[in-house]
């Protein structure tokens, strides 16, 4: 019953009708913000990428790149624990099916630049026509969020050994917020819609800017699920 939409990288290479899986490459953050996408989730992974996204370390490899930037399989290899053999197969195994691309003019026949494919996409166990299909899209969606939740614990850790400068410099850009309301399942639909709008406007235009000066990567959650299970008990 869980839909879960994971974010890419915009590039304004993505602009003027191509698709999210055409090998164009991705432009300068220098160049002018990306068009922001409409409002509303990415489109569906379908079975045969979902499938595919189903090994656990293809699954790491696409959660890596959006933080890391373009990385060759050799330094995911580093990363990873894994061979650069091993991250290379599992990284044309994700291009098969448009998640990652290479970054052309960038690299050499023996060590390529890949990244995250811009558009993002989401996962979803609703409308899956079996009992393994089903659970193949659960069980992605709780590596995914078992990552996020591990990057969570990584940034709380940290700011213990930062220094008060550093405290002072990052103090209000971050926020870990719970909210527990009674709703319709209308009113919780509209809260969604809501927050897809805010994304177009105010974080989609973000995506270009990943080369210019000051920028760090930064990470934004939101969560609206019912705290109850499918014959209606509390979580």
């Amino acid at each position: 019953m869980a839909t879960a939409r994971e974010d890419s990288p915009g590039h304004e290479a993505d602009q003027g009708g191509a698709s999210p899986t055409s090998p164009v490459a991705g432009s300068s953050a220098a160049d002018s913000p990306a068009t922001p996408r409409p409002a509303g989730p990415p489109a569906e992974l379908g079975p045969a990428a979902l499938r595919a996204l189903s090994h656990p370390l293809r699954i790491r490899i696409l959660d890596l790149l959006p933080s890391h930037g373009p990385l060759t399989a050799s330094k995911l290899g580093e990363i990873v624990g894994e061979s650069s053999g091993s991250t290379s197969y599992h990284l044309r195994q994700l291009a098969k099916h448009g998640l990652v691309r290479e970054v052309e003019g960038k690299g050499t026949a023996r060590e390529r630049w890949w990244e995250r494919t811009p558009g993002g996409f989401s996962i979803s166990t609703l409308g899956k026509d079996s009992p393994a299909a089903r659970q193949t899209a659960e069980a992605v969606n709780i590596e995914f969020l078992r990552l996020r939740h591990e990057r969570v614990m990584a940034f709380v850790r940290a700011g213990q050994g930062a220094d008060e400068e550093t405290l002072k410099a990052w103090d209000g850009t971050t926020t870990f917020f719970s909210s527990n309301k009674w709703a319709t399942p209308e009113q919780m639909r509209a809260i969604v819609v809501a927050w897809e709008q805010f994304t177009a406007e105010h974080i989609d235009p973000l995506s270009s800017q990943g080369d210019a000066p000051g920028m760090v990567p930064f990470e934004v959650h939101f969560d609206a699920f019912p705290t109850i299970d499918p014959a209606g008990n509390p979580l």
